[in-house]
């Protein structure tokens, strides 16, 4: 089991402030984020659940997925989402050098844009850093190429394959609140949580009269 805390700690987001956790608000908003898509069945359920519930949300999508599902991914367009950069091939930063980082990084940007038929969605740089790994000269140097680095105030570990579809649903309905951006996976390996608990939260927070948007 990963020990890593589903509620992202205050001294994690002071000593990154550069980088959006959260989004300070009144309002009763909700920010879902869905990474390492576009894939088959997979990324179409979560669109018509989002969907039914009028919710947007942010994707932020592998390279080479958009370039294997170019379909599924203007799918996610033309619904009204956002979509963001995962890197080329879903790598480590702690692991990656700065210039090989800033290439996937790139690489992948490129691919958004060739890809996308909204030119609106090419010039979106949104950012999130595959298991949440950057190294602060990674981060740096993508916020002077204009990139905004979202990382989440909750996360559900729905790729977590020894939590129960329960205890996915309760890391998100306990820990969530307003402002949070919540992170969920459109993934093989994320999908039985994620498919149980989407809609779960979805009506639960919609009863209580949230709104779900998505990130710019």
């Amino acid at each position: 089991m990963n020990i890593a805390p589903v509620k992202t700690p205050v001294v994690a987001k002071k000593m990154f402030p550069n980088y959006v956790w959260d989004i300070a608000t009144t309002k009763k908003e909700l920010y879902l984020t869905f990474d390492d898509g576009p894939t088959p069945n997979i990324t179409n359920f979560t669109l018509e659940t989002l969907k039914e519930y009028d919710a947007k949300a942010t994707f932020f999508c592998i390279g080479s997925n958009v370039e294997k599902h170019p379909d599924i991914f203007n799918g996610i367009i033309q619904d009204g989402h956002t979509i963001g950069n995962h890197t080329q091939n879903h790598v480590k930063g702690w692991k990656t050098k700065t210039k090989d980082y800033l290439a996937e990084v790139e690489n992948t940007q490129n691919i958004i844009k060739t890809y996308s038929e909204n030119t609106l969605t090419s010039t979106t740089k949104l950012f999130r850093p595959p298991y949440g790994q950057i190294t602060p000269k990674q981060g740096r140097k993508l916020i002077t190429l204009g990139y905004k680095i979202i990382m989440w105030d909750v996360i559900s570990f729905d790729w977590e394959q020894e939590l129960s579809e329960v205890k996915c649903l309760e890391n998100v309905i306990s820990k969530s609140k307003q402002g949070s951006i919540i992170v969920f996976h459109d993934s093989v390996k994320a999908s039985k949580n994620m498919m149980y608990t989407l809609p779960k939260v979805l009506e639960f927070f919609s009863k209580k009269g949230y709104v779900f948007k998505s990130l710019a």
